[in-house]
C-alpha cells in the first residue's frame, strides 16, 4: 500500500494525531545523512532505519568514495542495522530515505523483510517503488508499506541543488 504523506491531514479538529508521529523527525535525520554524502561529492541521499521508535542505523550514499556500486544509502543502512541487531532479517523496521529507492535497494528491502519505507521525493529515472515500476506489483514473497512525500520540498531541493552545481561546474 502506498500512501501520500500529508502533514495537514495528520490532525483532527481536536488535535488528535492520525498519521504516525515522527515521520518528519526521522526524515530530518535522513537529510542530515544525505548532507554527509554531499560533503564527499556523492549524490546526496541519506537513510535511517527505525525499530520501536528508536534509530537502529543510519547511512548515506557513498558508491564513488567506497568504490562500491552497491553502497547506496539504503544498503549501507541495512548492512549496519543487520550488524547492530545481529540478524539479516529486519522485520518490524521502518526505513526513512530521502530519495525513492532504486530496484537494487527495493530488492534488499524485500530480502531484509523491512515493514515500511518512508521516502521524501520520487526518482523518475530510477525509483522502483512508484516511478519506473511499482514495487507492489512485483511477484515477491514480502511486501512493505510505503509513505511518500515526507519533507518532499527539502529532499527535492537538496538533490536539485547538487545536480545544478554539477552542471554549472562541469
Amino acid at each position: 500500500m502506498i500512501r501520500r504523506h500529508d502533514p495537514g491531514a495528520g490532525r483532527s479538529r481536536q488535535g488528535e494525531v492520525r498519521v504516525p508521529a515522527g515521520h518528519e523527525g526521522f526524515m530530518r535525520l535522513a537529510l542530515e545523512e544525505a548532507r554527509k554524502a554531499l560533503h564527499l561529492g556523492e549524490v546526496p541521499v541519506g537513510a535511517v532505519l527505525v525499530a520501536g521508535g528508536e534509530v537502529v542505523a543510519c547511512g548515506f550514499n557513498q558508491p564513488v568514495h567506497q568504490l562500491d556500486p552497491t553502497a547506496h544509502a539504503e544498503i549501507v543502512t541495512l548492512r549496519r542495522a543487520a550488524r547492530v541487531l545481529d540478524n539479516y532479517r529486519l522485520a518490524g523496521t521502518t526505513l526513512y530515505v530521502t530519495l525513492e529507492p532504486c530496484l537494487m535497494c527495493v530488492g534488499a528491502l524485500v530480502h531484509a523483510r523491512v515493514r515500511s519505507v518512508v521516502y521524501g521525493v520520487a526518482e523518475p529515472k530510477g525509483g522502483a517503488i512508484r516511478s519506473i515500476l511499482r514495487a507492489e506489483d512485483l511477484a515477491v514473497n514480502h511486501r512493505f508499506d510505503v509513505v511518500e512525500g515526507v519533507l518532499e520540498t527539502e529532499c527535492r531541493r537538496l538533490i536539485q541543488d547538487f545536480f545544478r552545481f554539477r552542471r554549472e561546474t562541469g
